[in-house]
């Protein structure tokens, strides 16, 4: 489960990132409970995060093309330096009484900036530091490592926003960026697996669309989670929103549910880490499930049995992640793995500029539970829709017997009918 970390330069890294990824779930939930304070609204906190995530909209597929030219380290060094003084300019705006909506809208949207760079060369970067042999395990720790830290994060977050209040959340997300710059810096150049940059040159981002276009592995996957990450994924809107207007809770609350859904997500991040495959049949069953459960929450009376169902809410979500994060890597020639991974996070992340309003108009309109059942039948149906796309690609048919008494729901190949055949 945990092979991957025995390599140094991994080692630092993974440990640089549970610093920083513990003071970034705390601006999170900081910045979200901020802006509902002081607007009083959903569609604010949805604005927000569409705000963050537009740059990866708009220019997340040039920010694959110059992962691909450019030296990951170098590069990671600049981005997370950025984000750094973004979150303690923040600080001090809160700290002294001047901060306005605009002022956090404008951060997450410098933040947003950053992230088009970052988030491709970090996500290419572990192939460099781990080398093909490890690669599923390091992508599946990191994400339990962004997930585990979202155990501490909203937690220290609602302590500090109702202790001493939200600025000190964004001063300490800026100088815990002090970690991963440093194991930057400690890394060995001659351990790191060298990768081929692409030279500099015209239609370097059609090449990338168009390697993507020709491989349903990729595309469908990406398609999916387009979807899912629109619309069911918006979580500072739906979570703010249940936290206080249906239950009529404070920072706590909402922190409680962020914590409850990150128990879910590592266990989810950790058993993908254990398997040693990512197959596409099993992104299909998880993104089902992780719809349904969101209907079900959007129904529940209570709010202890809402906040009982963020658990499997949130293992659902990361089988969807991981599973799609690594079957693209594992899928992808390394040359081409930066715009690859940038359409990717643009289409998974980029969709919040879009989604984020909507599911925030829906949920000020309609009420929290409308916002969040909606969220939940995408997600279902794009995942129902898809999986019978990819098993007609794989020339599979649905069959449906009994076995022992039980309904038995599968996809067999067309030629022989015997067993189940995987998808990928």
């Amino acid at each position: 489960m945990f092979s991957s970390l025995r390599i140094r330069n991994y080692r630092l890294f993974f440990l640089g990132q549970v610093v920083s990824n513990i003071g970034t779930w705390m601006q999170r939930i900081a910045q979200d409970w901020l802006v509902l304070s002081l607007t009083g609204s959903s569609a604010a906190v949805g604005i927000t995060t569409a705000l963050q995530f537009l740059p990866m909209l708009l220019f997340g597929l040039y920010g694959g093309v110059l992962v691909d030219r450019l030296r990951k380290r170098p590069t990671l060094l600049v981005t997370q330096s950025a984000m750094a003084l973004t979150a303690i300019a923040l600080a001090v705006l809160t700290l002294t009484g001047h901060v306005q909506v605009w002022h956090v809208y404008l951060a997450a949207f410098a933040v947003g900036l950053a992230t088009v760079v970052d988030n491709p060369a970090r996500q290419s970067f572990v192939s460099e530091l781990v080398g093909p042999g490890q690669l599923q395990n390091a992508v599946s720790l990191n994400s339990a490592n962004f997930q585990s830290a979202r155990l501490v994060g909203p937690a220290v977050a609602g302590l500090l926003i109702t202790g001493v209040g939200t600025g000190w959340a964004f001063l300490l997300n800026g100088l815990s960026f002090i970690a991963p710059l440093t194991g930057l810096l400690l890394m060995r150049s001659r351990e790191l697996h060298a990768v081929e940059r692409a030279p500099r040159g015209k239609g370097q981002l059609r090449e990338g669309l168009r390697y993507v276009a020709g491989r349903p592995e990729l595309i469908w996957p990406i398609v999916l989670v387009g979807f899912v990450g629109t619309f069911a994924f918006n979580f500072p809107v739906y979570l703010s929103a249940f936290a206080d207007d249906v239950f009529h809770g404070d920072a706590g609350v909402y922190s409680m549910f962020n914590t409850l859904m990150a128990v879910g997500s590592v266990a989810g991040a950790l058993l993908a880490a254990r398997r040693g495959t990512a197959r596409l049949r099993l992104l299909i069953l998880a993104a089902l499930a992780f719809g349904a459960v969101e209907i079900l929450a959007a129904a529940a009376p209570a709010l202890w049995m809402f906040a009982l169902l963020m658990i499997p809410i949130g293992l659902f979500a990361m089988t969807v992640n991981v599973t799609t994060n690594t079957s693209i890597q594992m899928s992808t020639d390394p040359a081409v793995r930066g715009r690859v991974m940038a359409l990717y996070m643009m289409v998974f992340l980029g969709g919040s500029p879009v989604g984020a309003p909507i599911v925030g108009w829906i949920t000020d309109t309609y009420g929290a539970r409308a916002g969040l059942a909606v969220g939940g039948a995408v997600a279902v149906t794009a995942a129902a829709v898809i999986g019978l796309i990819l098993a007609r690609v794989g020339n599979l048919r649905l069959t449906v017997g009994w076995h022992r008494g039980r309904p038995v729901v599968r996809f067999v190949p067309r030629e022989r009918g015997e067993a189940l055949a995987p998808v990928s």
